[in-house]
């Protein structure tokens, strides 16, 4: 996504906003190991809430990753 710096002067100049993207380790009860994601902020929300092996499931469901 891009968009304005706005200085004080109100001086605009192009910037990029970037996710928030953060590399974390799980442990994976089904399978006893620790897998690495990297994954946005919003993303480890939803797997503190639904649970890891749910939101891989949802993940592949939707596409987003191809195997776990």
């Amino acid at each position: 996504m891009v968009g304005n710096h706005v200085s004080h002067s109100k001086r605009r100049t192009k910037r990029k906003f970037y996710p928030n993207l953060l590399t974390k380790k799980f442990y994976f009860e089904e399978e006893d190991r620790w897998i690495t994601l990297k994954v946005s902020v919003s993303a480890i929300r939803t797997i503190n809430k639904i649970g890891l092996k749910a939101a891989l499931e949802k993940a592949k469901e939707k596409g987003y990753i191809n195997k776990f």
